[in-house]
């Protein structure tokens, strides 16, 4: 059997639930703070919300990767400004060589020469950053994408230092060893004899000769050798130890009646600071290695402000996309406690009108 209602009643009823309808939806409002919370509120909005929230997700990611990028960028810049430093201590060192007429200080340039190259080399090894070394060369290509559908990207292609011969042209020196002989002091006594020389050429030339009577001892050929430039003697009393820094030395005996057989010295490497020529061919290779080093490190300046700009244009750009979702989505707390406060007072007039209602009917019901 069906309730009925009078029209009065009906009428204030459909009325306060009309309002508990849009307190719940106010108080949703308030609650989440959003104006649309699904498509049945508003299927443009919350749609296109929904695209642009996903955007800036997209982006979001993308920021991510940058931020790697820029620091894979720095630290192949910080390791280019090292081993520039190392580079142009390289070319003091050669200066140093060019400036000395020592050979044996020549060469010990040579060898903290190499080992400059050899720093240079480690330290373009360690300049990687979560698993990328541009200064690595070949596998350490670096792109970096820009927008969500990858049609927006910067390519940096990596240079090899990890060996100086390579890409700066560097290669490691000869640093050079001096010939060695060895005679025999009783050797060299028994050749000696009245008008007899002693001929002595270093690397195919002749760099003097000494008399060699028969009165001559060890010690006076020792003291002779000294005298030549770039030759060392020494005797321990048996033998007699003799270098030569500039190539093998050869002693002669002149004359053949009581000969002292021909004696040639051993070992001698040229060392590639040894001459002006190499050095100055070493200078030069220096010189054109430091320039390629500050172009890379031009490019990968420019790289690392493009990347860093993009950085930015992302930030900002999430923040436009989401500032757009927002406005489709989010709702204006003011105007939304403000309907709350006009909403709760609609339903207690509605509810009192209710009451009115239902007393007219109870009025009748006294009548009879």
């Amino acid at each position: 059997m069906a309730i009925q209602l009078s029209a009065a009643v009906r009428q204030n009823l459909t009325a306060l639930q009309g309002t508990a309808d849009l307190l719940s939806k106010t108080q949703n409002r308030l609650s989440t703070g959003l104006k649309v919370n699904s498509a049945l509120d508003n299927p443009g909005s919350f749609f296109t919300a929904q695209s642009l929230n996903s955007r800036a997700s997209d982006l979001s990611s993308l920021l991510d990767d940058q931020g790697q990028a820029v620091q894979t960028l720095k630290a192949a810049d910080e390791g280019i400004q090292s081993i520039t430093k190392l580079a142009e201590a390289a070319k003091a060192k050669a200066n140093q060589a060019l400036q000395s007429s020592s050979t044996a200080d020549r060469r010990k340039f040579a060898g903290e020469y190499n080992e400059l190259l050899n720093q240079i080399e480690t330290l373009a090894k360690d300049s990687g950053y979560s698993g990328k070394n541009l200064l690595a060369g070949t596998g350490n290509d670096l792109s970096v994408v820009f927008n969500e559908d990858g049609t927006s990207k910067l390519d940096i292609s990596a240079v090899d230092y990890t060996d100086t011969s390579g890409a700066l042209g560097l290669s490691d020196l000869t640093v050079g060893t001096s010939g060695t002989l060895t005679i025999a002091e009783s050797a060299l006594e028994a050749g000696d004899e009245d008008g007899d020389t002693l001929t002595v050429t270093v690397g195919g030339s002749s760099v003097g000769s000494i008399a060699y009577d028969s009165g001559t001892t060890a010690e006076d050929v020792v003291t002779a050798l000294n005298a030549i430039d770039g030759v060392t003697a020494s005797t321990d009393g048996t033998d007699i130890t003799v270098t030569s820094e500039n190539g093998n030395i050869v002693i002669d005996d002149s004359d053949t009646t009581a000969d002292l057989a021909t004696q040639t010295g051993t070992g001698y490497v040229a060392g590639s600071f040894d001459s002006d020529a190499t050095i100055n061919a070493t200078l030069d290779s220096l010189t054109s290695a430091l320039g390629s080093l500050r172009s890379q490190a031009s490019t990968f300046g420019t790289n690392l402000t493009v990347v860093e700009n993009r950085q930015d244009f992302t930030k900002s750009m999430i923040n436009t996309l989401q500032e757009g979702s927002g406005k489709l989505t989010l709702a204006d707390t003011n105007e939304e406690g403000a309907n709350l406060l006009a909403l709760q007072t609609r339903q207690t007039l509605a509810s009192t009108s209710l009451s009115f209602a239902s007393q007219a009917d109870q009025n009748v019901l006294r009548l009879l």
